[in-house]
């Protein structure tokens, strides 16, 4: 019979197959590094409400977008033509960056929106994910436009995968055009998988899927352990390049 674990300290953490049918793990814990490390190395999360202690998952099945899978509505798809045409212009209105306004991406992720007055992203996961970022784990990919920040995501890094967690947008498409971009880093780097952790309409309309969880594990297990991006805060273009910044630019 399924049991939940609680853990505190060093505790390690229970297989993912002693979850609960909805995937919930484990109860208690730290956010450290190190704790974060541990668990996203075994293909578990954490998510929780303001008030709860640190609850940790392992959903069956689990969504996943392959990178060579990504599927860009038409409209998007032209979009992305067109920004495409002045990648290379260090003037151009809408440029992409990456891990250039972290702490900035994570906060906006965390605002409440229409039919969501509150969010899991408390001030607690942000402190944890932006001291990892520091730490060079965590990442943000930035849509700029006219120099002002419109949307974005962030997630982990490990090895060959890329852990997705949240996103926003304050335009039209911010968000997707971070992920379009994110998806075509990923590809020059030789990264298959990007893990969505929940299934949603709305990635699964970009190409988003879920696997059994056994098949997630023994993915993640192989793709771990290979070498991963370079990364460091510049200009993302859809060639996958990660170009600096002008010098001056903020």
């Amino acid at each position: 019979m399924d049991m939940l674990t609680w853990i505190d300290g060093d505790t390690p953490f229970p297989p993912p197959e002693r979850a609960l049918p909805d995937g919930l793990l484990a109860v208690g814990g730290t956010l450290d590094c190190e704790r974060l490390l541990a668990a996203y190395t075994q293909g578990i999360f954490p998510w929780y409400s303001p008030g709860d202690p640190v609850l940790w998952w392992s959903p069956d099945p689990r969504m996943v977008l392959e990178c060579g899978g990504f599927h860009p509505s038409h409209s998007l798809r032209k979009r992305l033509r067109q920004l495409a045409r002045a990648d290379r212009d260090p003037e151009a209105t809408l440029q992409v960056r990456v891990d250039t306004a972290f702490a900035q991406v994570i906060a906006a992720c965390a605002e409440p929106g229409p039919g969501r007055p509150s969010t899991w992203i408390t001030a607690e996961i942000q402190a944890a994910y932006t001291r990892w970022h520091e730490a060079g784990r965590a990442h943000s990919i930035e849509t700029w436009q006219n120099g002002i920040l419109v949307g974005g995501l962030y997630g982990v890094s490990l090895g060959r995968m890329f852990f997705g967690e949240s996103m926003f947008s304050r335009a039209t498409d911010a968000s997707k055009i971070a992920l379009a971009y994110l998806v075509c880093r990923l590809r020059a780097c030789g990264v298959e998988l990007i893990d969505c952790q929940q299934q949603t309409s709305h990635l699964a309309s970009l190409g988003a899927g879920p696997v059994p969880r056994g098949e997630f594990l023994r993915r993640l297990a192989q793709l771990r352990i290979q070498p991963g991006p370079e990364w460091r805060p510049g200009r993302l273009l859809q060639t996958g390049e990660l170009v600096p910044l002008p010098q001056g630019k903020p």
